[in-house]
This record gives C-alpha cells, sequence and structure tokens, in this order.
C-alpha cells in the first residue's frame, strides 16, 4: 500500500475513467425543440434541429421523418439534404413545390419549413444525422411532436359608428373632417381549445394601394402581452393621447385617431393574430388573420374653406358709418371640441401691395381686439349669423379708404387642447373709397417786433388762412424749433415748443434753454408762442404748424390736413451788439402739404 493506503492500481482505473469521460463528451448529440408543438392549419411551421458533438466535415447532412399517429411505428421520409429522391409519395409533390424543403442555416444547423399544414401533418418529426464518426456515440436523431389544431381565428369589421359620413359600399368609405375623431373597430376571436393569446393591430394602406405587409403601415397595436405600442410614424401622437387604443368587451377592439390629418386617409385593416407559448417558454405565432374596415378619405380645411364678402365697392364721406359682410363657406365643421376659427379684416391702401394690416379681429374665443393705429376708434367686429361676421367703423375717414380683405383662419386641436392652424384664406378685394375733406391750410409766422435781446421776451405770431372743410372744422397748431447741435452742421430733428390743440387745451415742449414757455390763442385764427426769459440756448429757427380737425358723430376726431409756415429765426442779442444776426442754418423747404416733425 501506499504512504495514505492506497491501491496501486487505483491511478490506472482513474485514467481508464477519465478517457470513457473524455469521449462521451464529444459524443453526437442532436437537438430539436421540446414538444408538444401546436400549430394551426393552413399556416407555417419552422421546426429547427441542430448537431453538435460530431466527428468529420463541418457539414453535416439531415433527413426528416414523420410517424403519424394512426402508424406510430411507420416512418415516412419527409426531404433529406443529400438525397433529392428521398420524399415519400405523399410528401412528393409538396417538396417538388417548395411547399415542404429543409433549408441550411449553418453546416450542422438546418429548419424544416412547412408552408401550409394539413391536418395529417400531425405527429412525431424525427430529424436524424447519418454518421460520420469513427465511433458510434450519442444519439443521432432527435424527435417532437406536432399537433395541428383546426383554424379557429376570425376577424370582421364593426360598423364605423355614428362619426363621418358613410358611404353604402363594401368594405364602406367613410369620409371624416380634418380635425375630427376617426373611430374604427374591429371583432377578433378564437375558439381554439388551448390557452392562446390575441394580439390585434390596426394598420392603413394609402389609397388605392395592394394590401401587402410590405405596404400596411401599422398604426396601433396590442400585443400578446397586453402592451399598446404605435407604428413609429404614429408614437408620437400615441404618446400625447391623441391615439387611443382600446378593448371593449371580450372580443371588440376600437380605435380613436384624434384629430384626422390629411395623411391619415387610406384604407384601413384590422389585423388579428393568435399567440401560443411552446414548452420552451417562448411565444409562436400559429394564425393570422385580417378584415378591410373601410376606406377614409380626410376632407381637409384648406380644400374646403372660402371667403366672400360684400356688399360691393363703397363709397362714402366722411364721418359716416363704413359696413362690411365676410361669410366663410365650405363643408367645414362646426367650431367646438375638434375645431376652431378666427376671422378678421385686413386694410392696404389704395395701390399698396400686400395685404395690408390689421383693423379687427375676432380671435378662436370669439373675442375681437383691433389692429395698430386703430385703437380708440369705435370700431366693432361681430359674428352676426352662423357663418357671416360684420366690420363696421362708426365713423369713416379719408384714411379708411383703400382695398379691403376677410381673413379666415380654421384650426383643429391636438393634445391637451392645443390648437394648430391647419388652413387659411383670404377673400377678393373689396375697394373702399371716402371723400377727401377738401381743407387747404396756409399759415404765415413772424417775430413781433424782429429783434430781441437775451432776458426779454420773445414773442412769435402765427396766422392761419383755411379754404374748404365741413362745418364745425377745428384749428390747432404748434411751434417748432430745429438748432444745430455742437460740432454738427446741419440741424438736428425738430423738437415740439408747445402749442394749442383743437379741443383749446395747452400742450408744453422741451424749450431749449429750459425757461418759461407759454401759447395762446389770440384770435379766431390766430397763435401765439412767447419764449421768457431769453437765453443763448433759445437760438434757432422756429416755425408754426397748424393742423385742421373735424369730429365726428362717434366723438372722435379726425386731422383733415396741416401746413407748415416758413422758418422764423429766433437769435437773441446782447446789449450793444450790433443789428445783423449771424446766419443760421435753415431747415430744408417741407413738403406741400407738410405734416408736423
Amino acid at each position: 500500500m501506499g504512504a495514505l493506503g492506497l491501491s496501486p492500481r487505483l491511478p490506472l482505473l482513474l485514467l481508464l475513467l477519465l478517457l470513457m469521460l473524455g469521449a462521451e463528451c464529444f459524443a453526437r448529440e442532436v437537438l430539436v425543440p421540446q414538444g408538444p408543438l401546436y400549430r394551426v392549419a393552413g399556416t407555417a411551421v419552422s421546426i429547427p434541429c441542430n448537431v453538435s458533438g460530431y466527428e468529420g466535415p463541418a457539414q453535416q447532412d439531415f433527413e426528416w421523418f414523420l410517424y403519424r399517429p394512426e402508424a406510430p411505428e411507420a416512418a415516412l421520409g419527409i426531404v433529406s439534404t443529400r438525397d433529392a429522391r428521398f420524399s415519400y409519395a405523399v410528401f412528393g409533390p409538396r417538396v417538388a413545390a417548395g411547399e415542404v424543403q429543409v433549408q441550411r442555416l449553418q453546416g450542422d444547423a438546418v429548419v424544416l419549413r412547412i408552408a401550409r399544414l394539413q391536418a395529417q401533418d400531425a405527429g412525431i418529426y424525427e430529424c436524424y444525422t447519418p454518421s460520420t464518426d469513427t465511433r458510434y456515440l450519442g444519439s443521432y436523431s432527435g424527435k417532437v411532436e406536432l399537433r395541428v389544431l383546426p383554424d379557429a381565428l376570425q376577424v370582421s369589421a364593426t360598423p364605423p359608428g355614428p362619426r363621418g359620413r358613410q358611404a353604402p359600399t363594401s368594405p364602406p368609405r367613410l369620409t371624416v373632417h380634418e380635425g375630427q375623431e376617426l373611430a374604427l373597430g374591429c371583432l377578433a376571436r378564437t375558439s381554439t381549445q388551448k390557452h392562446t393569446h390575441l394580439a390585434v393591430s390596426f394598420g392603413r394602406a394609402v389609397p388605392e394601394a395592394p394590401v401587402g405587409r410590405a405596404t400596411l403601415q401599422e398604426v396601433v397595436g396590442l400585443r400578446p402581452d397586453l402592451a399598446v405600442e404605435a407604428g413609429a410614424p404614429y408614437a408620437e401622437r400615441l404618446a400625447a393621447g391623441e391615439l387611443r387604443l382600446g378593448k371593449e368587451g371580450a372580443e371588440r377592439y376600437r380605435m380613436v385617431v384624434g384629430g384626422a390629418q390629411a395623411e391619415d386617409a387610406g384604407t384601413y385593416h384590422c389585423t388579428a393574430a393568435e399567440w401560443i407559448q411552446d414548452p420552451d417558454g417562448s411565444w409562436a405565432q400559429i394564425a393570422e388573420k385580417r378584415a378591410v374596415l373601410a376606406h377614409v378619405d380626410v376632407q381637409t380645411l384648406s380644400s374646403q374653406l372660402a371667403v366672400a364678402v360684400g356688399p360691393g365697392e363703397r363709397r362714402i364721406g366722411p364721418g359716416e358709418p363704413l359696413e362690411l359682410l365676410c361669410n366663410v363657406s365650405g363643408a367645414l365643421p362646426p367650431p367646438g371640441r375638434h375645431a376652431a376659427y378666427s376671422v378678421g379684416w385686413e386694410m392696404a391702401p389704395a395701390g399698396a401691395p400686400g395685404p395690408g394690416r390689421l383693423v379687427a379681429q375676432l380671435d378662436t374665443e370669439g373675442v375681437g381686439s383691433l389692429g395698430p393705429g386703430y385703437e380708440g376708434r369705435h370700431i366693432a367686429m361681430e359674428k352676426v349669423a352662423s357663418r357671416t361676421y360684420r366690420l363696421r367703423l362708426e365713423a369713416a375717414r379719408p384714411g379708411d379708404a383703400g382695398t379691403y380683405r376677410c381673413l379666415a383662419k380654421a384650426y383643429v386641436r391636438g393634445s391637451g387642447a392645443r390648437l394648430r392652424e391647419a388652413a387659411s384664406a383670404r377673400s377678393r378685394p373689396l375697394p373702399v373709397h371716402v371723400r377727401e375733406e377738401g381743407v387747404v391750410l396756409e399759415a404765415v409766422a413772424w417775430l413781433a417786433g424782429g429783434t430781441v435781446y437775451r432776458g426779454e421776451t420773445a414773442s412769435l405770431l402765427c396766422n392761419i388762412s383755411v379754404r374748404g372743410g365741413p362745418p364745425g372744422l377745428r384749428l390747432a397748431a404748434s411751434w417748432w424749433v430745429e438748432r444745430p447741435e455742437e460740432g454738427e452742421l446741419s440741424p438736428a430733428p425738430a423738437r415740439l415748443v408747445g402749442g394749442v390743440g383743437q379741443d383749446g387745451v395747452a400742450e408744453l415742449g422741451v424749450r431749449p434753454g429750459g425757461g418759461p414757455v407759454s401759447v395762446e390763442l389770440v384770435g379766431p385764427r390766430s397763435h401765439r408762442l412767447r419764449l421768457h426769459g431769453l437765453g443763448p440756448e433759445d437760438e434757432g429757427v422756429y416755425h408754426c404748424a397748424p393742423s385742421a380737425w373735424v369730429r365726428h358723430a362717434d366723438y372722435s376726431w379726425y386731422q383733415a390736413g396741416s401746413a407748415r409756415s416758413g422758418p422764423v429765426t429766433v437769435y437773441p442779442y446782447t446789449h450793444g451788439e450790433g443789428k445783423e444776426p449771424p446766419t443760421l442754418l435753415s431747415p430744408p423747404p417741407p413738403p406741400a402739404p407738410a405734416s408736423p416733425p
């Protein structure tokens, strides 16, 4: 015995045992799925088979046999990778037609494919691998049972419901307005006696396109694990809540597409797939059917929205009311949950390009607002009928003459009641002529006394003459000064010194010297500006700018004319200084008629 009391023959026995185990590690093994497998008649089945632990070439051959339940000992040859004439007569035509075939995945792996299962295809399938080993060790075949179930899956369309207009065709043709909900239903049921799950999906094919997996775009689907998923183009709408899929009862499925868009038009299908869990825990699709639900047309708002205006070309006098009507037409959904509208009026002066500036509008909530430059005027924008809107200017002015257009915009509601502009339309131009007031103003200004000294008061007078105009015309006059800035050759922009408005209220500006200023009306058409305590900073070129105003029936004032006097030079002398004032830069002559700067 050795030091440990072990037999000297033990190492030899251990060596033999290790050699036997090593041989077993290299034994051939053929693997097929664990059964039984349940599949449905008329559908395809794929049974994989691979071999490992073999000796010989890397590319192995495979032979498939079937043992039917009525003859469990009789092996029926199906197909072989090495012998094209291997198939028995019951499989020969199907193999020749490609309905039954063996496909090599790699040298030691194949898959048996049967395109359309028949009831007599049920039985035990054996995958056999001819030996290439030096010794016969391991298993050379694997068996799996396949059971063929009758086709129990049913799919059909349900009526599309009250939304939209349905034409009496099969499949139905459904028309929905852009922005409305598109709701489609599908019935899917199965009476398979095994525990299976149904997956139901809704898909869309573009109008008139043939239907197939390549042309059918999934919209949304219910997976076998009850998860709801959308196709790639619809994922964002599903996340935003604009796309929904629900199950109603045991067999009814309903898809709702909120806020239909132009690209939602097409032919919709419902696809139901039946899934079963194989013994290895994986899920396999055993049946699939598809039903046409409807041909859907989406009537876009841009193709329907139309705007008309009236009553036609208008000619009115100043101060008269101006009323214009705008009618929005087309096959449009009513405003509310899915759609909203805004209507406004734009005006461009005669001959001016473009649509013009906003006069007034009603927004999607029916709230009115005035455009820039129209604040403070009596202007009304209101809805007088279901789709008729009226613009009313209580007292038109010559400046209101121009080309008017009505602008309508249509919106659809997205997620969270968010509005998205879907269409807009402008009416034809509507000319409006407002008669001019015919007011002509002239102004003559001068410096009283002709010469003024520092510390004295300078009095500037302005006489205004008026020709034309309506009764009740009011006059206003303002005084402006222009003086060169230090280091500049040209005068700075004119600044308001003071004036009297058409309502008799004085307005004081900024005097160059900073001293007191008084403005007053000294006659019906004569204004005076006085600069008290003259200083050298008051030196400059002054002018008088009269304006004529008309008060309309709505109590608003309208400027009907303006003018500008010639320049008046004010130079404060110091006592003892010569009588010739230095030359001041006079402003360029104003355009006619001139407006106050």
